[in-house]
């Protein structure tokens, strides 16, 4: 048994639904558990739909989540015949769910209300690829994971019962794979004891692939993405960056860490205490080796590259000349929390705390302004942060030249350099 999960740009036409479908039907002899992001940029529309909401503007929530019912519905249409009303009728329920909503006026905090609307986008796109490959011939079932991932509400970014999820998993889906090769169910969200729709968090579909990966447990789970494989840097940035086969869990979470758009460490603790390998895998073409994050240790990596632009560099001083240590970065620190900034780089001096943050006005200012009752605070703005792990001195001189670099932090493995 293994775990497949595809995102949101794997099924963002008719054309790549066909293809995720084909990619399944090849390799559903393993029995595949198979986990589908919302489609395209249909979370985003939903948060459109929330802000409206939330907002007040009834009507154009509703008008909002028109064009995307609409659009769904448009894309069901061309990929089933014989199934649509079946379909159809699967889909109107869901948006029935939907609008219940938006007809009350909101009477909770935004992040409820969040919860119950985003979610739908995976809803919408499980059952469209469930429906697509019952027209082709594959009886795969589908199943509502908010029935089997039990989470707190701790609504957007909530904890899992892995107690109460690992029983659901072993009496509910397990039983299906009797009957079925193709388990087709969503990642991100999961639900409260009180059936409230809640999400998990950033990555959060990578993350319920970890989770079901772990509790089934299955041989592997491979992440269908439209890059061929992990790669050394950003091609967007770098048109020299180069895949890399084979990676640690380590290295991935140490990437994850500094900034890398890779695999979100939370999605690689679940494996890594199984010992199941994660395959990163091209959607676009899926002969490709891709890449294999496990527990073996790589040697010989190129230098990988992480650049985060929009950097704040905040300097926090004693006001006194006293040590910062002690009692006044404990405040910072309780600040840091009640804010929730995490700094990128810091680095202490006997008189000063140095932070990097990423530039987010509405916090940055307020923490600036708080922390200025304890320090005298410095700010500069519109900085990059350069991480670069296996660094070679070209490297660094190719992507220093012609900067100010205002910090460096160096390890015989990573160098860190805060330029303008």
């Amino acid at each position: 048994m293994k775990v497949y999960k595809f995102g949101g740009a794997s099924i963002n036409s008719v054309d790549r639904i066909k293809n995720v479908a084909n990619i399944i039907n090849e390799h559903k002899s393993e029995k595949l558990l198979v986990i589908i992001s919302a489609m395209g940029k249909t979370t985003n529309a939903l948060e459109a739909v929330v802000n409206a909401y939330f907002e007040g503007r009834k009507e154009d929530a509703l008008q909002l989540f028109e064009q995307i019912k609409e659009s769904h519905l448009n894309t069901l249409k061309f990929v089933t015949t014989l199934q649509w009303n079946a379909a159809t009728i699967q889909m109107k329920d869901f948006f029935t769910e939907i609008e219940w909503l938006l007809h009350d006026k909101p009477v909770r905090h935004y992040d409820y209300y969040y919860d119950q609307v985003v979610c739908c986008g995976e809803l919408f796109s499980t059952a469209i690829v469930a429906w697509h490959l019952k027209e082709i011939g594959i009886d795969a079932a589908w199943v509502d994971v908010r029935d089997i991932v039990r989470t707190d509400n701790n609504f957007r970014d909530a904890g899992v019962d892995w107690a109460f999820t690992e029983n659901a998993i072993q009496q509910q889906i397990k039983p299906l794979f009797n009957k079925h090769d193709v388990v087709i169910t969503q990642g991100f969200i999961g639900a409260t004891d009180e059936n409230e729709s809640t999400t998990l968090g950033r990555e959060g579909s990578d993350y319920s692939g970890a989770i079901f990966a772990n509790l089934l447990p299955a041989k592997s789970v491979s992440i269908w993405k439209d890059v061929d494989a992990v790669m050394n840097a950003d091609p967007k940035q770098f048109a020299d960056a180069v895949n890399i086969h084979e990676l640690s869990y380590a290295e991935v979470i140490e990437m994850a860490y500094y900034g890398a758009q890779v695999i979100h460490p939370k999605t690689i603790k679940p494996l890594q205490n199984k010992g199941i390998p994660l395959y990163v895998k091209s959607f676009i073409n899926p002969v490709l080796p891709g890449t294999v994050i496990s527990n073996t240790h790589v040697k010989g990596l190129p230098p990988i590259i992480v650049i985060k632009e929009k950097q704040v560099l905040m300097q926090f001083k004693s006001k006194d000349f006293s040590f910062v240590e002690d009692k006044p970065v404990e405040q910072l620190h309780h600040i840091f929390k009640e804010i929730k900034v995490k700094p990128n780089l810091s680095q202490n001096t006997a008189i000063s705390l140095l932070c990097c943050f990423d530039e987010h006005a509405e916090k940055t200012d307020r923490l600036a302004s708080e922390a200025s009752e304890i320090f005298d605070v410095i700010v500069e703005k519109d900085l990059t942060l350069l991480t670069i792990r296996y660094y070679d001195e070209a490297t660094i001189e190719k992507l220093t030249t012609e900067k100010t670099v205002v910090l460096t932090q160096q390890t015989p493995v990573t160098v860190q350099m805060l330029m303008k």
